[in-house]
């Protein structure tokens, strides 16, 4: 795992436990905070255990863990980041993105009587996820004949802190920041909130907000606030199924991601 302090991968945590435990498996689970070190060293501390399966989650160098479990003989799942040498599960991050961006432009249209440009905010831009969510971001505005800003996607990492600064460098730059986001994540919307209250940009008026991820509290700030829900069961029971049949049909597989109106308490 990259992470724990985040409801999306503590929520694949809790399940995966769950699931593999019904199964009369016994889950292992270390994190490795996106570093690409300590990912492969944990992956060679499992395979030195005789594990059955390695279930890599957003891993920065999937294919070089598949590579060592294709050496050891033993079966390996790339889990919301994709590789190439194993099956792949991760969210129809491209889909997910160009209807959440959709929605955060109807709303920026309700709100300021017309659809303007958004700013990006959150994630790297290297990595699969980001480039997709990127890509939806641009077509949902193509959609609508809404130009992209290309100096407002500020894909500058995940870290509440690199949030905030980013936020605070356009507003030193341009004097303004604009009034719809597209926040790739809870944790970066931890940095963008924070910088909103400390800077009294919005003072008058509350940014307009979509975020690519989903927490029951950061859905409690009101209606300012659009979130997308990525489907942690459907991807494991994607996961399981690989395991419990012992291969896959699909290289890649995309679940699509789930909005407000769907959501389940």
């Amino acid at each position: 795992m990259p992470k724990y302090d985040n409801r999306y991968f503590g929520s694949i945590v809790e399940t995966f436990e769950t699931m593999a435990r019904e199964r009369g498996l016994f889950p292992i689970i270390t994190c490795t905070r996106r570093d690409p070190e300590l990912e492969v060293e944990a992956a060679r501390t499992m395979l030195s255990y005789q594990v059955e399966w390695l279930v890599s989650t957003g891993a920065t160098d999937p294919d070089r863990i598949s590579d060592l479990c294709t050496a050891a003989g033993v079966g390996s799942l790339n889990l919301d980041l994709p590789g190439t040498k194993a099956p792949s599960i991760i969210s129809d991050n491209f889909s997910g993105a160009r209807e959440l961006t959709r929605r955060i432009l109807l709303n920026s249209r309700a709100r300021l009587g017309e659809a303007r440009p958004l700013l990006f905010i959150g994630g790297r831009a290297r990595d699969h996820n980001t480039s997709e969510r990127i890509r939806g971001f641009r077509s949902a505005h193509a959609d609508i004949e809404v130009p992209v800003e290309e100096h407002h996607i500020l894909a500058s990492g995940y870290a509440p802190e690199k949030a905030a600064a980013s936020l605070a460098l356009l507003a030193a730059q341009e004097g303004s920041v604009p009034e719809g986001m597209f926040v790739n994540s809870t944790i970066s919307l931890e940095g963008v909130m924070r910088w909103i209250k400390q800077s009294g940009r919005y003072a008058h008026r509350k940014p307009v907000i979509g975020c690519f991820d989903w927490d029951p509290f950061a859905a409690l700030l009101g209606d300012d606030v659009e979130m997308v829900r990525q489907d942690v069961q459907r991807m494991l029971d994607a996961v399981f199924a690989i395991i419990d049949n012992g291969s896959a049909d699909k290289a890649l597989i995309e679940i699509p991601a789930i909005f407000r109106e769907n959501f389940i308490a």
